[in-house]
């Protein structure tokens, strides 16, 4: 029986590719320092980019809610109970889900006041150190990890 390695290996071939070159190249004179502070911001805008969808989740989900909300409404009412539906209705549908907004006024004054300014941060310094070339640092990682013996 052959070893779990070989067969892995076998099946799946190996990580390392030492015959690609880098995807991306860094601008000349770019030192290690550089290319990091680029990456770091580059991160911080995946982050960003990760709490903006979390966002339009919340949006997505609260609305869900409040159809869901107003179908048990009527289901009250078609059960009998319309003085039930009634006060339920009132509390709750077109509640704002924090004074004075609905999900859409939070997920687009995120969007104005951070997620664009953000972006827009990001692609002018990556313009003007990096020759507007995205994710270099993550391009030298992957060819420094699919050389042999990594690991």
């Amino acid at each position: 029986m052959a070893d779990w390695y070989s067969e892995l290996l076998e099946r799946f071939g190996p990580a390392a590719h030492p015959e690609r070159p880098v995807a991306k190249e860094r601008p000349a004179g770019a030192s290690d320092e550089l290319v990091a502070a680029l990456g770091k911001l580059s991160e911080a805008l995946e982050v960003v980019e990760e709490a903006r969808g979390l966002l339009y989740t919340f949006h997505r989900r609260s609305g869900t809610a409040d159809r869901i909300l107003q179908d048990a409404v009527q289901a009250f009412h078609d059960a009998g109970e319309p003085e039930t539906a009634r006060q339920v209705a009132d509390l709750l549908v077109g509640r704002d889900v924090i004074p004075g907004f609905w999900t859409f006024q939070i997920v687009e004054g995120y969007d104005t006041q951070y997620w664009q300014p953000f972006q827009a941060v990001e692609a002018a310094v990556r313009e003007r150190l990096g020759d507007g070339t995205a994710h270099i640092y993550e391009a030298e990682m992957k060819h420094g990890e699919q050389q042999p013996g990594q690991g």
